[in-house]
């Protein structure tokens, strides 16, 4: 029968602990400064490394660089044909570095073409099909939260859940929700739902809840105190994120991989975006479904036994990563000092410095995340990311790590410089079209030179580079479309091939629309970290909500003006540049509507009647994403109404009487003579003694003083003696 996640039993916590009995393991911090500790195991990992992998990343390396030498000396013709000149040059820079980037994608997905087509992407022994194998030790399945909507988190937990359990294999793992939530009300909701789900499942024997009371170092430190408190009684530990879901037959699979080979110490799944409603998070799901696993093969295919990781969706080794992944704090302040932000990459490349093999499977489907529903939202997360990679700048001198660790690091820096180069080479084109139209020289004077001052536009040339570059840019769109036809239920699932192309060219339009926009939102997310502010950590919205246009328009004005300013400026140069320029003048103008548009759950689901941005996980959905998806049903009808707030904690353990002594079971004891003094914590006391109602108790305590007086067996008793 199913049960809604909010419903709850009656059982004795002292029954059934919040925790399992600890088992240490101890993590310390790498020192970056010193070759690591690998404990007799070589550098080089031969047994999982795939035959010629040296020769893959020089077709990928080499070939990227030739085509990058051929655009810069075609670029050269463009700008520099009748001499050197300043702008030139640093046209011819910018070029170089934008012509390698764009060539090392494209090189890249060759290889995952060949991948796709070859059926490759597996590795270690792992098979699609057939009978799944019996595994030996324990894994831990690890769920993060930080002021999420519990209900929401527990509803895909639950789905993993039932989805091993299907598998028969349900006893090799145990279940940890790790909570970073600092908002008491959700705070008291995530217990009451985590007990609810102990019920619907009727095991309280492998369903776990921690909340850590100071979330040091962020999602990195949540998953370091489980590891130091609980590592040592499990061999794997399979991290999850918030929106994640995973089929268990998946996981079953990858974590035999794991237990069958030694030196193997993280394998990392391809999460396909699903659950998009609006048009922006349906975008999302369709370039990830149908482009990310040609890109996903690409790196695995020459990344090898030095893979990535993206910080979910991973089965990790744990002694591997006790041992190898302790992340120390960067000298400095933030945003470049302090504790990393982007461990994920971090922690995969010091494991690899220590000698463990790191591997990605994109060959296996079963892997699920979900997309922001905005550009808004997914700018705010990018602020985060973008950080955070940059941050990878201080770790590059790592010593002992591989160059395709280093690589890896500077892909994530690259990612987010890239904005501010394109703009740069946008604006300097600009300038040499407007020289070249206000200016002009004497080449052949009185005292005839070779080096004229300024640089001569051909535009002939400048036609036959955009064309080439763009061929570049798009070919993996191509590559992907062609891979889709030798899948028949992929392509079935997405409508057809007329129905796969006519999506490929929508989302191709409105993304190559939205791009400019994106240029400057990184641009501006890069100065504002170089001029030392820091990014802060919040909460990520998943849901679809409503935006007026009124909000959209004080978000995105400023594109607009920026757009009008630039063709203002192409304009007065001539006709042909602003022509050239007109995708990206038409994605900045049109900011405000764009903004809009793609944040639209209508037009979003209006698509999707119509046919199009289909993806085969929502036309056919697979076992694990319908338990997914009746689970989150059964959680909206319990919610009354969508997007409620959660319930007052306050108020919710004064009415649940089971809740209130599962909250005290789990309090953490006493602070002992001596020990650290929270300051909430007195001042939350203070407030609580001399209030006369609850209600007057609520208006005077803040959010950190009333988590720290909830997180006291005394500031409880003081509550439930205080009068409505």
């Amino acid at each position: 029968m199913d049960v809604s996640l909010d419903a709850v039993t009656d059982f004795s916590p002292s029954e059934a602990p919040f925790l399992p009995r600890e088992a240490p393991l101890k993590m310390e911090p790498q020192n970056l400064q010193q070759q690591p500790d690998r404990h007799g195991r070589p550098f080089r990992i031969l047994d999982t490394t795939p035959k010629l992998l040296w020769l893959r990343r020089l077709f990928v390396f080499g070939t990227a660089i030739l085509l990058t030498g051929f655009g810069v000396y075609k670029i050269n013709q463009v700008f520099n044909s009748l001499g050197v000149s300043t702008l030139g040059v640093i046209v011819l820079v910018l070029f170089a570095i934008l012509g390698f980037w764009i060539a090392l994608s494209f090189t890249s997905s060759l290889g995952g073409f060949v991948s796709l087509i070859c059926r490759g992407g597996l590795g270690l022994g792992i098979q699609r099909t057939g009978a799944l194998p019996r595994l030996k030790a324990r894994t831990a399945v690890l769920m993060p939260t930080y002021n999420e909507d519990p209900t929401r988190v527990l509803a895909g937990l639950k789905a993993i859940y039932d989805s091993i359990l299907a598998t028969g294999q349900i006893d090799a793992f145990d279940f940890f929700i790790l909570s970073d939530t600092t908002n008491p009300d959700v705070w008291l909701q995530e217990e009451r739902a985590f007990l609810a789900f102990r019920q619907a499942t009727g095991d309280h024997q492998r369903i776990f809840y921690r909340r850590r009371h100071q979330n040091t170092d962020r999602k990195a430190g949540n998953l370091h105190d489980w590891v130091v408190r609980f590592g040592g009684s499990y061999q794997q530990m399979l991290t999850l994120d918030a929106d994640s879901v995973m089929d268990g037959s998946l996981i079953v699979r990858v974590v035999s991989a794991m237990e069958n080979h030694d030196g193997v110490g993280l394998i990392q799944t391809l999460p396909v975006i699903v659950g998009g409603r609006t048009l922006f998070a349906r975008m999302q799901q369709f370039a990830g479904r149908v482009y990310g696993p040609l890109i996903a093969h690409g790196i695995a295919w020459w990344h090898g036994s030095e893979g990535n990781y993206w910080g979910h969706n991973a089965v990790i080794r744990t002694r591997a990563f006790a041992e190898q992944a302790g992340l120390p704090h960067l000298k400095g302040r933030p945003p470049f000092g302090g504790h990393i932000l982007s461990h994920d990459f971090v922690e995969a490349a010091l494991m690899r410095r220590g000698g463990w093999a790191i591997h990605m499977v994109p060959g296996l489907f079963g892997s699920y995340e979900e997309s922001p529903p905005s550009l808004t939202d997914v700018a705010i997360r990018d602020r985060r990311w973008c950080q955070g990679n940059l941050q990878h700048a201080k770790i590059l001198g790592t010593k002992g790590l591989h160059w395709v660790s280093r690589t890896h690091m500077l892909t994530g820096i690259g990612s987010y410089v890239m904005s501010p180069l394109w703009l740069l080479f946008l604006l300097f084109g600009i300038l040499i079209s407007l020289q070249s139209h206000f200016y002009h020289p004497e080449y052949f004077g009185t005292k005839p030179t070779l080096y004229p001052h300024w640089p001569r536009v051909d535009p002939v040339q400048a036609k036959f580079v955009f064309i080439g570059t763009m061929g570049i840019l798009l070919a993996p769109k191509g590559l992907a479309f062609i891979a889709m036809l030798f899948d028949r239920a992929a392509l079935r699932g997405s409508g057809g091939v007329l129905k796969l192309f006519l999506s490929i060219i929508l989302e191709t339009l409105i993304g190559g629309l939205i791009a400019p926009i994106a240029m400057l939102i990184q641009t501006s997310g890069v100065i504002s970290i170089l001029l030392g502010r820091d990014s802060g950590w919040n909460a990520q919205n998943r849901e679809d909500g409503r935006v007026s246009l009124r909000e959209v328009a004080r978000g995105y004005w400023v594109y607009t003006v920026f757009g009008v300013l630039l063709a203002a400026a192409a304009w007065s140069v001539s006709q042909a540049l602003f022509l050239w320029m007109t995708p990206v003048l038409l994605g900045l103008v049109l900011a405000i509507p764009l903004a809009a548009l793609t944040a639209s759950r209508d037009v979003g689901l209006g698509l999707r009647k119509a046919g199009l941005l289909l993806i085969e996980e929502e036309t056919a959905p697979p076992p694990i994403l319908r338990l997914a998806a009746e689970n989150d049903r059964l959680r909206t009808e319990a919610m009354h109404a969508p997007h409620q707030p959660p319930e007052e904690a306050f108020a919710l353990l004064r009415t649940d009487r089971t809740l209130l002594d599962a909250h005290l079971g789990a309090l953490p004891p006493a602070r002992k003579p001596g020990s650290a003094i929270d300051a909430n914590l007195l001042v939350g006391l203070v407030k609580l003694k001399e209030a006369s109602s609850l209600k007057t108790a609520l208006s005077k305590l803040n959010r950190q003083e009333k988590a720290a007086v909830l997180g006291s067996a005394e500031g409880v008793a003081l509550l439930e003696n205080l009068p409505e």
